[in-house]
């Protein structure tokens, strides 16, 4: 493709002379600024992409993939789920119950989501593999199992007692009171999902009942799949079969959110690359200054016979090669500081004595990082397309070069 001849000139131009360090200084940024471009591009489209499979894995983990909830007065009966048994065979199903209370613990409460779970089946695989505290995730009767942060907000241990108020009432002689019952810790469960461990509780399911003063028609049906992104059709499928039930999705739950990850995913992506265009301003730039330079160089390379192509490629190839090496370069520091970010993540915490990425904002205890390979592939392409550019833009310029012209001035 180039010949010995186009890639020794090549080569003479990476190698300026000591009077023409300024070009050196202009390839070195445009090394510099190709290769932070592509590095910053690759950590952080993994960093989101790791963020975005890690809070899908914990949502789905953690959440069921589709609800089932009756109103209107219909009960989720024995028929409805055998037909759910008999039209769809990759499914599983639990009873459960949600709502709101408040858990006390000496002078100090907090918020919770109380949920109540079907001791008589099996639960979601997530939940044994999350419990941290305890034999088993077995709820018995005045037992409830909390988030690991809750434990830590509320200074609660296994055995410790503590006290739950229920957002329903019971009816006393000075009017109606909130519900009140005290519970023992059975467990702690930590999900890794900073707002799952703080917020959620469990009980089973007959005391979570009886605690918001409710009955068996007010069972929700929670569903799980064999693959969760078919969630929206199967949902779809059990409405034809059953209009009376309200049925969603953990599609429908955090639609908005994963738009919004979508949205920001893209606009970053965009936004960095113009990191990579900057610096490509600096090879069209330093070719220029470059061509100018050797304006009587090229005049005799033409006098000697070599053609104008072959001496276009051989500037060409001086910009290219910039943008490939530092494109590479970019490659592999990315690759390496996301394979590696949650160590860094520690190390620069601790240097600089503050936190970075917070549990507590960005819902995850550790930095996610998913290096994709398709993204890869898509920045490498991008980057060598904007050097490719880069490079030819000035280099053609030497076609209208007139060789009597620049020898008479030179």
């Amino acid at each position: 493709m180039f010949s010995s001849v186009e890639k020794l000139i090549a080569i003479r131009n990476l190698r300026p002379k000591k009077k023409e360090g300024f070009l050196k200084v202009i390839s070195t940024f445009s090394f510099i600024g190709i290769m932070l471009g592509v590095a910053i591009l690759i950590i952080v489209m993994s960093v989101m992409n790791g963020f975005r499979t890690d809070l899908t894995n914990k949502i789905l983990g953690f959440n069921p993939h589709l609800i089932i909830k009756p109103y209107n007065d219909n009960k989720i009966s024995n028929e409805f789920k055998k037909k759910l048994d008999d039209n769809f065979k990759k499914i599983e199903y639990l009873d459960s119950f949600s709502g709101e209370g408040v858990v006390m613990k000496t002078q100090s409460t907090k918020g919770v989501i109380i949920k109540g779970l079907d001791q008589n089946k099996k639960n979601s695989t997530f939940l044994e593999k999350i419990l941290i505290e305890g034999d088993k995730f077995k709820i018995k009767n005045n037992e409830v199992v909390v988030g690991k942060q809750l434990a830590i907000d509320l200074n609660l241990q296994v055995g410790d007692k503590i006290n739950l108020l229920s957002s329903s009432f019971i009816s006393t002689p000075f009017g109606g009171l909130p519900k009140q019952e005290t519970y023992v810790v059975n467990g702690i469960f930590s999900s890794g999902f900073y707002e799952f461990d703080q917020n959620v509780i469990f009980l089973n399911l007959k005391q979570t009942l009886n605690f918001f003063n409710k009955t068996e028609n007010d069972i929700n049906l929670e569903i799980y799949l064999k693959n969760p992104l078919d969630a929206d059709k199967i949902k779809d499928q059990i409405q034809e079969l059953e209009s009376n039930f309200f049925i969603y999705s953990w599609i429908d739950l955090n639609k908005s959110f994963f738009g919004a990850l979508k949205v920001e995913r893209n606009v970053m992506f965009i936004i960095l690359t113009l990191i990579i265009i900057v610096a490509a301003f600096n090879i069209i730039s330093g070719l220029t200054i470059l061509i100018k330079n050797k304006t009587k160089e090229i005049a005799i390379l033409k006098i000697l016979g070599l053609t104008n192509k072959s001496i276009v490629k051989s500037f060409f190839l001086t910009g290219f090669t910039i943008g490939l090496t530092a494109t590479i370069a970019g490659l592999v520091l990315g690759t390496l500081f996301a394979i590696y970010i949650e160590p860094i993540r520690i190390f620069l915490s601790s240097i600089l004595q503050i936190e970075i990425f917070p549990a507590d904002i960005y819902f995850l205890d550790k930095m996610p990082s998913e290096i994709n390979p398709i993204s890869i592939i898509t920045i490498f392409i991008m980057s060598i397309t904007t050097t490719i550019i880069a490079s030819l833009i000035p280099a053609l310029s030497i076609t209208k070069m007139n060789t009597i012209q620049a020898l008479k001035y030179e």
